[in-house]
């Protein structure tokens, strides 16, 4: 039975993931680093603290994690000022399916809650979603459990009976350890071949899940 679906955000809910790859690649030029797409897009949904050692470990030690971070946000929010952000095709379509049958929902993302709650807003979906639950609030993120497990004990409900919509190996990984069951819903079209042994469906877009989900 299932009892609730939780969905990751940017990249899955938003399509923002490609602002994200983007601009931690245009913030660490300004900062003088010279960042390749591969480990902008390894930078998905990580832990805090993850992320800062794989940039320190990429660009040595002297690599200025919090100026490029800040620079990154600055840049992407003033983007965002000018052209908004948009929802991934199928969000409210799947939303509404969900309580009509008595399925919970919630969001568990790695952004915090004020800028989550803003881009769902820009993107006219904000009333889709009563429960979000921020990983940068908990001690450890994405790709550990921490953010799944709070999300299923915000909602009442049983990890092993909740279903988590994922675009990104870490999130993924987190729901995985978490013990939820992960569908697989790719940013981009194809799903990563190191996910796949952990996911119970992959679906290429949030309508198709909701076939998945019957």
């Amino acid at each position: 039975m299932i009892e609730a679906v939780i969905f990751d955000l940017d990249g899955l809910i938003l399509d923002t993931e490609k602002l994200y790859q983007r601009f931690w690649r245009e913030a660490a030029q300004v900062c003088g680093y010279e960042m390749t797409f591969e480990t902008a897009l390894a930078l998905r949904s990580l832990d805090k603290t993850l992320a800062r050692k794989l940039l320190c470990d990429t660009f040595g030690e002297g690599f200025d994690f919090d100026l490029v971070k800040q620079t990154r946000i600055k840049l992407m929010s003033e983007y965002v000022d000018k052209y908004g952000v948009e929802a991934k095709p199928g969000v409210r379509e799947l939303t509404e399916h969900l309580r009509r049958n008595n399925i919970k929902s919630a969001i568990a993302t790695a952004t915090n809650f004020e800028r989550a709650s803003d881009y769902l807003t820009r993107a006219g979906v904000r009333d889709c979603f009563k429960t979000i639950v921020c990983a940068c609030d908990l001690e450890h993120g994405k790709p550990f459990p921490d953010v799944y497990l709070y999300a299923c004990e915000k909602l009442g409900v049983t990890p092993q009976n909740c279903i988590a919509l994922e675009d990104s190996p870490n999130g993924v990984k987190s729901a995985y350890a978490a013990g939820l069951k992960v569908i697989c819903v790719p940013d981009g079209g194809k799903a990563e071949s190191e996910v796949l042994p952990l996911v119970y469906a992959v679906a290429k877009t949030l309508t198709a899940v909701i076939g998945t989900l019957k």
